[in-house]
């Protein structure tokens, strides 16, 4: 592990993202609650949240920090389940790892109880958005460019 004894203690916050795509059954029985398992959401959000509490037990070379908040907000959208996972902490090191650890799991969750229905569920992308404090300050994602479409490309080139 890193030595962070001598950092001084700053907030941190960082902000991150996770999308399960499914099937439009998986959707609507997601929507319905009629899932065997029961509530995707509820439980995908209770599942983020544990995890972003027990980073430090999963991934090995990071520091228990002392969590204030962990806000996980899965919500269904046209082609699978959206999640976004924030992380407060008032500590000597980033708190990036446990919201996309919280990000992660709640997605895993959601591929879990969705997989009896929908076995071609894909997890994806897992990302960092955002993160507060520490040294090196705010560090925001730009915002994804888009690729030329195809038939763009074909007139251009004529």
């Amino acid at each position: 592990m890193v030595d962070v004894g001598a950092k001084p203690e700053s907030a941190r916050r960082a902000l991150a993202e996770a999308f399960v795509s499914l099937s439009a059954t998986a959707r609507r029985r997601v929507r319905e609650n009629s899932l065997e398992k029961g509530d995707v959401l509820a439980t995908a959000r209770l599942a983020g949240i544990c995890a972003a509490k027990r980073t430090a037990d999963l991934i090995p070379l990071c520091h228990p920090l002392r969590v204030v908040s962990v806000r996980v907000d899965p919500t269904l959208r046209r082609g699978g389940v959206h999640i976004r996972a924030e992380v407060l902490a008032h500590d000597r090191t980033g708190v990036e790892m446990e919201a996309l650890t919280a990000a992660a799991v709640a997605a895993l969750t959601v591929y879990d109880m969705t997989k009896a229905i929908d076995r071609g569920a894909v997890v994806g992308p897992v990302r960092l958005l955002e993160k507060d404090g520490g040294k090196t300050g705010r560090w925001v994602r730009p915002p994804a460019v888009r690729p030329p479409r195809r038939n763009a490309s074909r007139r251009s080139s004529r």
